[in-house]
């Protein structure tokens, strides 16, 4: 099985959330991430999912979601090439002992510092799936108290980078 993500544009109404979860959870499909936003065009959303499976259950989800009445169009981006953001914030234990260590290893990911209480500190890790799952085994040894993410936000590429083609022939202008 693969991950596949999917970009859903459907018109932003109640109801259009519970429609796409149900499709996709009635036929058993393993959703891993799910993330809902508006977009530049007044009245429409841009659904974000992440799904494992292989090739022939992926098209049949893009079918199937294209079919809904809400939906304006439905890509699946692993198709090609994309750009993917996710974000996790991160509680870490933090006593001032450990503090300096913590704080290092939080600026080797390139993350923010959202929160610093007495004991803990909260880490905003944001990038792909592979660097902020990273960063979190990272954190690990020094306690992690809590975590919260976001689901996967992705959209085609464009310019350099927007066919799946070598880095050479990306840059030969």
């Amino acid at each position: 099985m693969t991950i596949h993500t999917i970009s859903v544009l459907a018109q932003d109404q109640p109801g259009v959330l519970s429609r796409l979860a149900g499709l996709v959870s009635r036929r058993g499909y393993n959703v891993t991430s799910l993330s809902v936003g508006k977009t530049h065009r007044p009245g429409l959303s841009r659904f974000t999912l992440v799904v494992n499976g292989d090739e022939t259950v992926v098209d049949q989800i893009v079918r199937q979601l294209d079919k809904l009445v809400e939906v304006v169009d439905v890509r699946n981006l692993s198709e090609s090439t994309f750009v993917e953001r996710w974000m996790t914030l991160i509680k870490v234990r933090a006593p001032l002992d450990v503090r300096p260590h913590v704080l290092q290893t939080a600026e080797v990911f390139r993350c923010r510092i959202i929160d610093i209480g007495e004991d803990a500190i909260v880490i905003e890790a944001t990038g792909d799936r592979g660097k902020v799952e990273a960063c979190l085994e990272a954190v690990r040894p020094f306690g992690v108290l809590e975590v919260a993410s976001s689901g996967a936000v992705a959209l085609g590429r464009t310019g350099f980078g927007a066919r799946k083609e070598s880095p050479v022939e990306a840059l030969q202008i």
